[in-house]
């Protein structure tokens, strides 16, 4: 429970840190659009092609795991989009939902790492590391393709593509796949510049979320709000471990298949909302909230899982 809480609580912590630095005089209201557009286009772009490009899969056999969490994704990213006639009847709109869509399925990798290299033997932070480049181009085309059709009333699948295939995001961690293949791999000089911009991401990341938070929504959440954190730290869990069972994973691997289940939306589709034209107040707002339950609601899981595993 410490070790989880330890974990989650600085990141939340920041955001709170960038809420008040956006109300404060010092900084104009450029600067955190600047921050957002530095962010989409540069730092999380870095991010996940270092990411990627540096995780270690040596030893790793991991088709069940991978297969049962990707599996368990598609099914949560079906039955959110299958949600959309009746979240429309209640007044939610388009880019609303496209916001409901982001932070259901997705998940913040960056946290499954810290908690796994503090909680599980080195592989734990591996497997995570391999299930984040498995999972984060499918996720990222899927919400981007999502993001792009219900923001734009004249979107077609043509254009749903050309945006898919434009997206920092998507090239980043493509090129970090492709990268992988270089006899050698890319020279140190290189890797320690592109270092040192991934890790200004998470930083800026959260702080640029905390500007465009407001907290008296968090108080008073809205069902736009309370939807997908039920999908994400509820629901998702559920089908994930279901899906895992069923494939005959076991042990401590059930365990980390847990916590990439258990974790909270990821930050970045805020900045994907505030780009393209999504509820990027809704997706702050509902992030804050999935990761302030998440304190809470991780260690829950990882107990249960063992439980069911004997551990």
């Amino acid at each position: 429970m410490l070790i989880t809480i330890q974990s989650i609580l600085p990141i939340f912590l920041i955001i709170l840190v960038g809420n008040l630095l956006r109300q404060a005089p010092v900084f104009t209201k450029e600067f955190w659009i600047g921050l957002e557009r530095l962010g989409f286009y540069v730092l999380y772009p870095t991010l996940l092609f270092v990411m990627i490009l540096d995780a270690d899969f040596s030893g790793l056999s991991l088709g069940k795991i991978i297969t049962s969490l990707g599996l368990a994704w598609l099914t949560l990213c079906l039955l959110t989009l299958a949600l959309w006639p009746f979240v429309k009847r209640i007044g939610i709109g388009g880019p609303t939902f496209s916001s409901i869509y982001q932070s259901s399925v997705r998940w913040n990798g960056f946290i499954a790492l810290v908690v796994a290299e503090n909680m599980f033997p080195p592989e734990g932070a591996a497997l995570v590391a391999l299930v984040m480049a498995a999972i984060v181009i499918p996720i990222n085309v899927s919400t981007v393709a999502v993001v792009a059709w219900f923001t734009d009333s004249q979107s077609d699948i043509l254009s749903v593509f050309k945006r898919v295939a434009v997206n920092p995001l998507i090239i980043g961690a493509a090129l970090g796949l492709l990268c992988r293949l270089i006899p050698g791999g890319l020279p140190d000089f290189m890797m320690d510049g592109l270092q040192l911009v991934s890790r200004a991401a998470l930083g800026m990341g959260l702080l640029a979320i905390g500007a465009g938070l407001r907290m008296s929504d968090v108080l008073r959440p809205s069902a736009a709000v309370l939807l997908p954190t039920f999908m994400k730290l509820a629901l998702f869990p559920v089908i994930v471990l279901s899906f895992a069972i069923a494939f005959g994973v076991t042990g401590l691997e059930l365990q980390y298949l847990a916590l990439c289940a258990a974790v909270p939306t990821a930050m970045n589709g805020y900045v994907l909302a505030r780009q393209m034209g999504g509820d990027a107040e809704n997706y702050a707002v509902t992030a804050t909230l999935q990761t302030l339950i998440s304190l809470f609601s991780i260690p829950a899981v990882l107990t249960l899982t063992a439980y069911v595993t004997g551990g």
